[in-house]
């Protein structure tokens, strides 16, 4: 065994080393105090049944079962590389389609068991695992500690379960339980990843803790929290078909956003290379279609590739960004989209130029942006606008962003600085530079 990695009430799980199959794995072992209790060593043992009997993809797997020298049982299970809900939970909710997408796998699993006969008891985000995967992580139902038999759920005698996510019916002896149970627990385990809570006895929609919540998946899941199990959707699967849809809804909201997002910067990208065109700018360009734009004093230009063009910001810039005087300066940004331009995370290409006197060598040196996050690479010189420019470059920011920090002085005049925010493999910090135009406007 490598290390703890979980302990509960009954049992405690280790990170082990398989060298037959050369992977991790996950050890469950019962406690040393609960070892000798008939009942709760039968539980340990059925769990390890109903896991070889209820084989998925959505629930844990059983690789082999067995007995320590001390007497205790343990399971062996694929470790879940991806850690637990209960983790992901502790930095917040969770964007609405994915603890959709999450809810719909628990329920899944659910399904699963319930078609074998079997119900879960205690879903929670404890019990709920994630295997790193391509696209998204997979789900993966753990912890059948407490699953019975739905033929002997009509009566149970001990009253079991985690408060917050069993259902009213569960907390009472003998109260008769059936899959709606489940539905239930699935339906607050969503709710807490919607709003970051568990639900409460006085239930608030999960719209009114966490605006933006589409009233689609308020009503699913105030449906499912119902305390009359006859009022909840009568199965796992009759709760999938509702997170469906509830899912496919909000992504033809974004469909048609996104869409309508595209127009808007189509149309802008034209309408700023009418005006270019109509500026008569449009000549000498650093490569062929590449669109010329320029602040509205006239001092400075550049040239940046049509798709870049779709909306600009030409009224001036403070210094002051750069720990220089503070001052209104002659200076432009342009991008597709401003707004997600200065999100560092974003994959939004563009170019910001500023001219400033305060950039003329013999004053305090700008603090360029530092970057931290991505990998510095070689300083290098180039001629801008026939003087030397200094070229600082970042890649790797995420995303597949780079920046390029540029900063050079017109003699006597100004200095000018330039940041080239650039998405893909490709470099194109030469190009924007020699198409960089100055004006004796600025002086």
């Amino acid at each position: 065994m490598v290390r703890r990695i979980g302990s509960g009430a009954f049992a405690t799980v280790w990170l082990g080393a398989d060298d037959a199959l050369d992977a991790f794995v996950a050890i469950k072992v019962l406690a040393d105090n609960w070892s000798y209790h008939p009942d709760l060593r039968e539980r340990f043992e059925q769990e390890a049944r109903i896991m070889r009997r209820t084989d998925s993809t959505l629930l844990v797997r059983v690789l082999d079962v067995g007995e320590l020298p001390d007497g205790r049982p343990y399971l062996v299970m694929p470790y879940a590389a991806g850690g637990t809900l209960a983790d992901r939970l502790a930095e917040g909710p969770l964007p609405v389609r994915e603890a959709l997408l999450v809810a719909t796998d628990i329920a899944g699993a659910v399904a699963v068991l319930h078609e074998a006969g079997v119900l879960h008891r205690d879903l929670k985000p404890s019990n709920v695992l994630f295997q790193p995967g391509g696209e998204r992580d997979r789900v993966l139902v753990a912890d059948l500690g407490l699953a019975k038999a739905l033929a002997n759920a009509s009566g149970f005698t001990i009253a079991a379960g985690t408060p917050g996510y069993m259902p009213p019916e569960q907390a009472s002896i003998g109260g008769g339980l059936d899959a709606r149970a489940d539905v239930y627990a699935v339906g607050a385990t969503l709710y807490h990843m919607l709003t970051g809570r568990p639900p409460e006895r006085t239930l608030a929609r999960p719209s009114r803790l966490r605006p933006g919540v589409p009233s689609t998946v308020d009503n699913v899941v105030r449906r499912a929290l119902h305390h009359d199990p006859r009022q909840r959707w009568a199965s796992a699967e009759a709760l999938i078909e509702q997170l469906r849809r509830a899912t496919a809804a909000m992504e033809q909201v974004h469909h048609r956003a996104r869409s309508r997002r595209r127009l808007l910067r189509i149309a802008g990208a034209a309408v700023a290379l009418a005006a270019v065109l109509a500026a008569g700018a449009s000549a000498v360009l650093p490569r062929s279609g590449w669109v010329r734009v320029r602040d509205n004093t006239g001092a400075i230009s550049v040239a940046v590739p049509p798709r870049w063009a779709g909306q600009l910001r030409d009224a001036g810039w403070n210094p002051a960004a750069l720990g220089l005087p503070a001052g209104h300066e002659p200076g432009l940004v342009v991008a597709p989209d401003l707004a997600r331009w200065t999100d560092p995370a974003s994959a939004m290409p563009g170019v910001f130029a500023g001219a400033s006197r305060a950039l003329l060598p013999g004053n305090p040196d700008p603090a360029l942006p530092g970057h931290a996050t991505c990998v510095r690479r070689p300083d290098r010189t180039v001629d801008v606008a026939g003087t030397p420019a200094l070229v600082r470059r970042w890649t790797s920011c995420g995303a597949a962003v780079s920046y390029s920090e540029v900063v050079f002085a017109v003699p006597q005049r100004f200095g000018v600085y330039i940041q080239i925010k650039q998405v893909g493999a490709s470099d194109v910090t030469d190009d924007v530079l020699a198409g960089v135009r100055l004006s004796g406007s600025y002086s």
